[in-house]
């Protein structure tokens, strides 16, 4: 009789040492923090940008970056391009400051992509600018950090 009661408790002991698996609200807090990464990414890069810190800026960049930009007409590709690109036009600006709007963030895995509205201002070669967008940005997780590989910015009609 005492061996029965071993054999049947045995399984229930070892069954609490086992490691937890992932409950859904655990993997939602995580999806959740992941999010919040991505969103406070972008706004790194645009206070990288504020700022004049092109380095910094680089550094959320992906090497394989693509972009289609507000007024482009053809795909611009590789880090480079943007880089330098974002360098000139800080060289010739002031001010500049981009706030994000009604952000909406998906991951699937170690790609991520966020869609949101735009509203930014500054002054470039001595004229003032104000402009309101829609964006699309992809960002793919390497190394532990997430790294913009792609962007696609689209101009809306200023309000009367």
């Amino acid at each position: 009789m005492r061996y029965l009661a071993i054999l049947i408790i045995i399984p229930f002991v070892f069954s609490n040492c086992q490691p937890k698996k992932n409950t859904p609200s655990k993997r939602l807090v995580d999806i959740n923090q992941q999010k919040e990464v991505i969103k406070t990414t972008l706004i790194n890069m645009w206070n990288a940008i504020e700022k004049g810190d092109i380095e910094t800026y680089a550094s959320y960049i992906h090497p394989d970056f693509t972009q289609f930009g507000e007024n482009d007409p053809i795909l611009k590709v590789g880090k480079e391009i943007e880089v330098n690109g974002v360098a000139e036009w800080i060289k010739s600006s002031n001010g500049i400051h981009t706030e994000m709007e009604d952000p909406l963030i998906t991951i699937k895995d170690d790609v991520a992509w966020i869609v949101y509205y735009w509203r930014d201002r500054g002054t470039t070669d001595g004229q003032v600018f104000t402009s309101r967008g829609k964006s699309t940005r992809i960002f793919v997780k390497e190394a532990g950090q997430w790294l913009c590989i792609h962007g696609h910015y689209t101009l809306l009609p200023k309000k009367d």
